[in-house]
């Protein structure tokens, strides 16, 4: 039943706000909207989240172009707010953002805002946006890209992250695995992707706070090197290789992928860091991981990719003005960040040299594993807060919800590429059967 709400009496500012909504969000609704001064409007039947405004002037700073920055800004600084299911309230964000508005509703909608109020009180104070100079993709600039992302503190992403910190996706065979459970059955996972042998060398770019490197030294008598260009990260996997007492097998360096000198492995795993190298480097990031295996080795190239044909690909210049895609994420995610089509990705794999062996796509995955982080973030709340601050924890958990969407509708997947580097005869270390990756795991328990 939908309930009816009168603003005949209403001041001017709250019916100007009212009648703006309806045009950007038609009734029938199934989402409530509760303006500054308590205002109701009409909602269909019970609803899914509650968009709270929390004053005059938030829907001007809420849909300033680029509409997707300023939807992003206005919530991380609490403009306003969602209540309820926060993962039924982002599909509509992303709605609005990527939106194809006529000139005539654009006019309209501008017009609209333009009769709101200006200004509002003090945004909230905290993290702010990130402060790149230089080159992109210089080693200078990567440094404080990735610093600013991963450095915002281990205390935090302790609160959030599974118990051997993993920021990637877990693998969820059954769909019903904890989130421990389901990281370490991905650590298992790419480990026997790449047949690691006792005594081997691996080397795992990116490898944050250590925890695959060290799964494989543990469990498969492998000796890894990882790198990392987060000092925080370096820190925590030095103090637990020590606590593991795996020093003699396990090392981590603070150091760019591209200055590894004459370096030579038997297999390279790579989770969750190439999205940072920037499509136009992706194929000296190839070649440089080609160079760094050994003939007959594998390479296991995990990350997120975006599907092709996306809106990404179609917008014009005036569209990226109003609605700027990727924007928020740029400025406070990932900053240099960029997603690239899975099948472009492999044909450069491939023109470096490599063999593509097996292409699995765990979008799903990817899904279930941010709504556990996404509740696990709420549920320590407070503590988060005071490791980092509000803007800190408003802002993971706006982009972490937003990419629950962003897996479940298919516009982005994560995909783990097996990569072979043939030996002159045109051998590999892939056997002929996928059925060891699945057999049951009776030698450890996970």
């Amino acid at each position: 039943m939908t309930q009816t709400i009168s603003l005949s009496s209403a001041e001017p500012a709250i019916q100007r706000a009212a009648d703006l909504l309806e045009r950007l969000f038609p009734s029938p609704r199934r989402f409530g909207i509760r303006l500054w001064d308590k205002t109701e409007l009409p909602v269909d039947g019970r609803p899914l989240f509650q968009l709270v405004l929390n004053h005059a002037g938030a829907l001007r700073r809420m849909f300033k172009p680029p509409i997707e920055l300023s939807l992003g800004e206005a919530f991380i600084l609490n403009d306003f707010d969602i209540e309820g299911d926060i993962f039924s309230a982002l599909p509509l964000m992303e709605t609005i953002a990527t939106r194809s508005f006529s000139t005539g509703e654009i006019v309209s909608i501008g017009l609209g805002l333009s009769a709101l109020p200006a200004s509002g009180p003090a945004r909230a104070q905290g993290r702010g946006p990130a402060q790149l100079s230089g080159a992109v993709h210089s080693r200078e600039r990567d440094l404080v890209a990735v610093q600013y992302h991963y450095d915002v503190g281990n205390d935090f992403y302790s609160l959030w992250l599974d118990r051997n910190l993993q920021y990637s996706c877990g693998y969820f065979p059954s769909g019903a695995e904890d989130l421990d459970a389901a990281q370490e059955r991905k650590m298992e996972h790419i480990c026997r992707k790449l047949r690691l042998q006792r005594g081997e060398r691996l080397l795992d770019i990116g490898c944050g706070w250590g925890g695959l490197a060290r799964y494989a030294a543990k469990n498969y008598g492998v000796n890894v090197l990882g790198v990392t260009l987060s000092k925080n990260q370096k820190a925590y996997a030095d103090q637990e290789i020590a606590r593991a007492g795996l020093q003699d097998r396990v090392a981590v360096e603070l150091k760019d992928y591209r200055d590894l000198g004459d370096a030579s492995f038997d297999k390279i795993v790579s989770v969750g860091m190439f999205e940072h190298v920037g499509r136009s480097h992706l194929p000296e990031y190839f070649a440089q991981v080609y160079r760094l295996l050994k003939p007959g080795g594998l390479f296991l190239n995990h990350g997120i990719s975006r599907r092709a044909g996306t809106e990404e690909d179609k917008q014009g210049f005036v569209q990226q003005r109003i609605f700027g895609r990727g924007t928020f994420l740029q400025k406070y995610i990932f900053p240099d960040g960029e997603l690239t089509p899975v099948s472009d990705v492999n044909v450069m794999a491939e023109n470096a040299g490599f063999e593509v062996r097996d292409v699995e796509n765990l979008r799903e995955h990817y899904a279930l594993t941010l709504r556990n982080w996404v509740n696990r973030l709420a549920a320590r709340r407070e503590e988060a807060v005071k490791v980092s601050d509000e803007v800190t924890y408003r802002t993971w958990r706006l982009y972490m919800s937003a990419s629950v969407f962003g897996f479940e509708s298919g516009n982005i997947n994560v995909n783990q590429t097996l990569l072979s580097k043939m030996t002159r005869e045109g051998k590999s270390s892939v056997p002929f059967s996928r059925a060891d990756l699945y057999e049951e795991l009776c030698a450890r328990e996970l």
